[in-house]
């Protein structure tokens, strides 16, 4: 009897070794194909507490908790449309400031190229609406079309291109997240990530390495042609659930560390219908009319 049970101890112990190379070289190309293409369940909390993580990781996790654990899918759902309201205090160089009220409603696109965007600004002297559909951008006073200053066109677009929103949609964008570090800031732990897009702009996000919010992003851009790149800081706060995603109520734009803007979020509404004529060029519309 005790040759037989040798026997199957050693035929047990045989199969264990063989079957668990199988094993590791099964998850090993899984974890290739999840790096290939990153997920919802990609996350941060994958690697363990101690492992370095890699640039999707901290994008994919950054997007689970901005879902309310719901990831993407909630995010794709809940926020195709809508209209956000708020305040906007502008400082300028002497220090003057100058407020405004504003209105941004947006629908999405497969990708932020093919998204339509209008911001309706009321101020004290005078009330005019930027644009942006088709891949163009366009201001409206009156009713009629006019050519948005340079810095009132390059803020527009900086802050689509330069938001939480990029790194959210990183993917359907087709950019490119790297991780760069884990440092402490404030007593603050934190992950830092370079996201690149198509057109090879750069944003760095700061991400809590507890609650997995971005605090800041930072970016380099010349304010004019021709002129030295200014370090911007765009910083996030307030941070609230809005039909069950979460969104900042409040951020403040810094250039070489001197505030520009700050905006204070009043409501937010997700999922409204809205017409489409109103992301269409005034002329446009004019001229397809017999």
């Amino acid at each position: 009897m005790l040759r037989p049970i040798s026997f199957l101890i050693t035929l047990c112990l045989l199969v264990i070794c063989y079957v668990q190379p199988l094993k590791a070289q099964d998850n090993t190309a899984k974890e290739k194909a999840a790096a290939a293409k990153p997920t919802s369940q990609d996350t941060i909390a994958k690697t363990g507490p101690n492992a370095t993580p890699t640039g999707p990781q901290v994008a994919e996790s950054v997007i689970y908790v901005y879902g309310n654990s719901g990831g993407r899918a909630v995010l794709d759902q809940i926020r195709r449309n809508g209209i956000e309201r708020g305040k906007i205090t502008r400082i300028s160089g002497d220090g003057r400031t100058e407020e405004a009220s504003y209105e941004r409603r947006f629908v999405r696109g497969a990708d932020a190229t093919k998204d339509k965007v209008r911001v309706d600004q009321k101020m004290p002297t005078m009330e005019y609406s930027l644009v942006y559909g088709n891949g163009h951008l366009w201001g409206i006073i009156n009713g009629a079309n006019f050519t948005p200053r340079q810095d009132a066109a390059a803020s527009f677009l900086s802050q689509q291109v330069h938001s939480i929103d990029s790194l959210l949609r990183y993917q359907e964008n087709g950019s490119t997240v790297t991780y760069v570090d884990k440092l402490k800031q404030k007593g603050i732990d934190l992950y830092v990530a370079d996201l690149t897009d198509k057109e090879k702009r750069v944003t760095r996000y700061y991400v809590s390495a507890k609650t997995l919010h971005v605090l800041w992003l930072e970016y380099e851009e010349a304010p004019e042609p021709g002129s030295p790149p200014v370090k911007y800081t765009r910083r996030f706060h307030d941070y609230r659930l809005v039909q069950g995603t979460l969104l900042p109520y409040r951020s403040v734009l810094l250039a070489d560390g001197r505030q520009l803007q700050e905006t204070h979020v009043s409501s937010v509404t997700y999922g409204i219908k809205l017409d489409d004529t109103i992301f269409q060029n005034p002329e446009a519309q004019a001229n397809s009319n017999p």
